[in-house]
This record gives C-alpha cells, sequence and structure tokens, in this order.
C-alpha cells in the first residue's frame, strides 16, 4: 500500500512537472522566437555597422535586450488580437490562445511586463530608440494586425514597415541618431517582405480564405500574386545594389548579395513559369535563408573593411 501511495506522488509530481514545462513553452510559443532571433540579427548588424568598430558593449547587451523583449511583447499582443482567426487556419490553430491554453488576460499581462521591461531598457540608451521600438510595436500589434491585415490585400506592404525597423533600431541604439544609411538597411528589409509573405500566403491560400482575411492570393488570385513576387524580387535586387552604389558596403557585400539575389529571382521565376506543389513553401523558406544571408554578408563585409583600413 505504501509502495503504491509513493508511485502515487511520483506520478502526480511528474504531471505537474510536465504541466509547468507546456506552460512555459506556451508563453515561450506567444513571443514567436524564431521570429524575433532573425530581427535581432539585422538589429545587431545595425549596430555594428553604425561604428568603424566593435559598438559599445552595454549599447548591444541592453539594445539587444530591449529590442527582443518589446519584438516578443508585439508578437504576444498578435497573439491575443488574431487568436479567433488562429483559431480557423490550420497554420495556427494550435497556438496556446487559440486552443485555450492561455487566457487572454494572463497574455495581455505577459506581453504587458515584456513591453514595459523593453522600453525601460532601452529608455537607459537614449530615448529616441526606445519610442521608435514602441512605434513599431504599435504599428505591428494595432495597426497592422487589427486594422491593416483585415482591411486591404496590401496589409502586408504597407505594414511591413513596422517588422523592417530592427536594423535601425540597433544603429540608433548605438548612435542616439538617425542616419540615412540606416534607413537604407530598413528599405532592404522592407522591400524583402512582400516576397516573403506572399509565397507563404500562396501556400496558405485556403487557409486565409476561410477566415476570411484579404490577403492578396485571396483577393487578387494566386496568378497575380505570383508575379508581384517576382516583380518586388526583382525590385530588391535593385534596392540591394544601393548599399555597395553609396559607398556603404564593400565588393564582398557585392559579390554575397548578387548570389543570394539571383538565387531569389530564380525561386521567383520558377513561381512564376514553372511552379510545382510546394514551390511556394519552398520559396518561403529560401526567402528566410536569404535575409540571414543577406546580413550576415554586410556584417562581414563591414567587418574585413576595417580590418584592411590603414
Amino acid at each position: 500500500m505504501a509502495k503504491l501511495t509513493l508511485a502515487a506522488k511520483g506520478g502526480m509530481k511528474s504531471s505537474s512537472g510536465v504541466a509547468r514545462k507546456r506552460i512555459w513553452q506556451d508563453y515561450l510559443t506567444m513571443t514567436k522566437p524564431k521570429v524575433v532571433a532573425m530581427l535581432l540579427l539585422t538589429a545587431l548588424v545595425g549596430m555594428c555597422l553604425a561604428v568603424p568598430g566593435i559598438p559599445p558593449a552595454e549599447a548591444v547587451v541592453l539594445g539587444l535586450l530591449g529590442i527582443g523583449l518589446q519584438s516578443a511583447a508585439a508578437a504576444a499582443f498578435n497573439h491575443v488580437l488574431d487568436r479567433r482567426f488562429d483559431a480557423q487556419m490550420a497554420r495556427t490553430h494550435h497556438r496556446p490562445l487559440a486552443k485555450g491554453r492561455v487566457t487572454t488576460g494572463r497574455a495581455v499581462a505577459f506581453a504587458s511586463v515584456l513591453m514595459v521591461a523593453g522600453f525601460a531598457l532601452l529608455w537607459q540608451l537614449n530615448a529616441l530608440t526606445a519610442w521608435l521600438t514602441l512605434a513599431s510595436l504599435v504599428g505591428y500589434a494595432l495597426v497592422y494586425t487589427v486594422w491593416l491585415k483585415h482591411a486591404t490585400p496590401q496589409n502586408i506592404v504597407i505594414g511591413g514597415l513596422a517588422g523592417a525597423a530592427p536594423p535601425l533600431l540597433g544603429w540608433t541604439a548605438v548612435t542616439g541618431q538617425l542616419d540615412p544609411h540606416a534607413l537604407l538597411l530598413v528599405m532592404l528589409v522592407f522591400t524583402w517582405t512582400p516576397p516573403h509573405f506572399w509565397a507563404l500566403a500562396i501556400h496558405r491560400r485556403d487557409d486565409y480564405a476561410k477566415a476570411g482575411i484579404p490577403m492578396l492570393p485571396v483577393t487578387h488570385g494566386i496568378g497575380f500574386t505570383k508575379t508581384m513576387v517576382l516583380l518586388y524580387t526583382v525590385m530588391l535586387v535593385m534596392v540591394g545594389l544601393l548599399p555597395w552604389l553609396t559607398g556603404m558596403s564593400g565588393w564582398l557585400y557585392l559579390a554575397g548579395s548578387t548570389l543570394l539575389n539571383v538565387g531569389f529571382v530564380g525561386y521567383a521565376l520558377k513561381l512564376k513559369f514553372a511552379d510545382q506543389p510546394g514551390y511556394a513553401w519552398a520559396t518561403f523558406k529560401y526567402s528566410i535563408w536569404h535575409l540571414l544571408g543577406l546580413f550576415v554578408v554586410l556584417l562581414a563585409d563591414h567587418w574585413l573593411t576595417g580590418l584592411l583600413a590603414p
């Protein structure tokens, strides 16, 4: 009898531990950690490009923590505001709020704590970065999620500006001021966002139609969306030349970005003219590696230029 009681207690402790782990996983999921990690990479590159040498450690640590917390808060608010639509879509129906594993009140409180903590950290650096980051949060969590996403098929084009801000935020975290080169980095991400997202929207077209969200493939058809993916990818190639043309970056960036951009154009051309089942998803996945590669090449070029400088 005693052994059975001990076994039962052990089982209760085990199930309790699993439950606590699941709760932490749910809260982590609400922050969209993979998306935040990519945003932080672009912010870090912005920090490094803002100064000739290595940026100050305090600016890097506080800046990345603050930007990361605010980005995580924006993601959590997005989960809250989109919970009804998430429940209708195969891609998102398993999310914590859509499944009811986390209550709306707790999710709002969690997001609010992240937002305030991130703002406080960035305020210690400079007010410009704190307010710009908060504006990006509001732009994504409220303007895009609540209004643009459901109002126009151009939602991702207009709302993409909020997601393009991290390189600028990283730059201002180090310098405390705006710079044309920082805005050029924003242009890169801003131009990249539509073909990146529309490839996903093509893949999930039926999901968006079922949820009543007017994404471009739903309102204008998949063929038209493929054309727009190709046109924006060509535009990205042209914008991608600007860091080299303006003297912001050197030949290493030009070579690396050209290879990455030609690859993206190749995916867009095949998507438009020789599409196959699952190719929109492949294009979407390549676009993620494309942006990561683009910013890694930017950083490598910057450091190499610094090493070779007299």
